[in-house]
């Protein structure tokens, strides 16, 4: 079997190419930076191992042997997919890319993101496909880092800068969701009929509803459970067709408002706020791709473009400040 020789400086090919383009020593030095006395010994390397003097002085400069001739589109070929595809920062055209962007998040939080990501995507990125997935942050924190997820969208205290890079987007809090038409819709929430009143509560991986109950626990706040589901979006049939009440992030309660079966009012109290947050892995921190969908998230989603800010002051007078549970 043929043995490769690992020691070769492929920067010596270098010398070859840039002696063959100005057949003049000093021109050629000065082509690579070097100085002269440096180029010189390079080329007596390159002679020594390849046992043959390369270029030989003519009067019309420093002519290729037959050998260096073979060898000079090879070396050309060589140093241009080197500079093309291992030196050169890869781009990204979103215009014309075929690529699946994958993305965690809760199904609370895909009713925030999707709809203005995809429409965005659609328009500057037409070939790309989006899969989300939910998981529990240890699961997460490993399909980030085997790059099965590009991007965690939401609320996920668990993902810290050790584990993760991370931007927040804006902050973010709660209301109380009930049918229109309910009796509390004019009388409004107290503290009282708050507990009193029959909840839907959704237990699922979502942290905002962790967050959520240990604010309550914390303040020694009682809610009468009545239904428990995994799945936020239920709730707005739910709701519609009892006089049951359900807590969740404004901007879910804001979408679900649109859909013209159920009515948000402000909770009894002051409710915690959270940041909403993009993370993503260092494995991907300087790949071209990961870069420009990060970019869009950040401009699509931020506290200048925040469309449920006005909502937040409305219900409780002020935009949210960060208040932990």
């Amino acid at each position: 079997m043929r043995t490769i020789d690992t020691t070769f400086d492929l920067n010596l090919l270098r010398v070859l190419v840039a002696l063959a383009a100005t057949r003049n020593v000093t021109q050629a030095a000065h082509a690579l930076d070097m100085s002269q006395s440096g180029f010189s010994t390079a080329l007596a390397r390159l002679r020594q191992v390849l046992d043959d003097p390369l270029f030989v002085r003519t009067p019309v400069g420093m002519s290729p042997t037959p050998r260096a001739e073979q060898m000079i589109a090879t070396a050309q070929g060589v140093l241009s997919r080197v500079t093309e595809e291992v030196l050169q920062k890869p781009g990204f055209d979103p215009a014309t890319a075929r690529t699946v962007f994958r993305l965690a998040m809760a199904d609370v939080a895909e009713i925030v993101f999707l709809p203005r990501l995809l429409q965005h995507l659609q328009q500057h990125a037409p070939y790309a496909t989006v899969t989300c997935a939910s998981m529990e942050t240890e699961t997460l924190k490993q399909a980030m880092s085997n790059g099965d997820i590009d991007l965690a969208l939401g609320y996920f205290p668990d993902l810290d800068s050790q584990s993760s890079f991370q931007q927040r987007l804006y902050f973010h809090t709660y209301a109380c969701m009930l049918r229109r038409g309910h009796p509390l819709a004019a009388r409004g929430v107290t503290e009282k009929n708050y507990s009193e009143i029959g909840h839907v509560v959704v237990s699922s991986p979502a942290r905002t509803n962790a967050l959520f109950e240990a604010f309550l626990e914390k303040r020694s706040i009682k809610r009468r459970i009545v239904l428990e589901t995994p799945h936020h979006l239920s709730l707005p049939a739910i709701v519609e067709s009892t006089d049951l009440m359900a807590t969740v992030p404004l901007a879910t309660g804001a979408r679900f408002v649109q859909l013209g079966m159920v009515e948000l009012l402000r909770l009894p109290f002051t409710p915690p706020s959270f940041a909403v947050q993009q993370h993503w892995h260092p494995l991907v921190h300087h790949d071209a791709r990961s870069q420009w969908l990060r970019k869009q998230v950040a401009q699509l989603f931020n506290v200048e473009s925040d469309e449920w800010r006005e909502l937040q002051v409305a219900l409780y007078g002020r935009s949210i400040r960060p208040i932990a549970a």
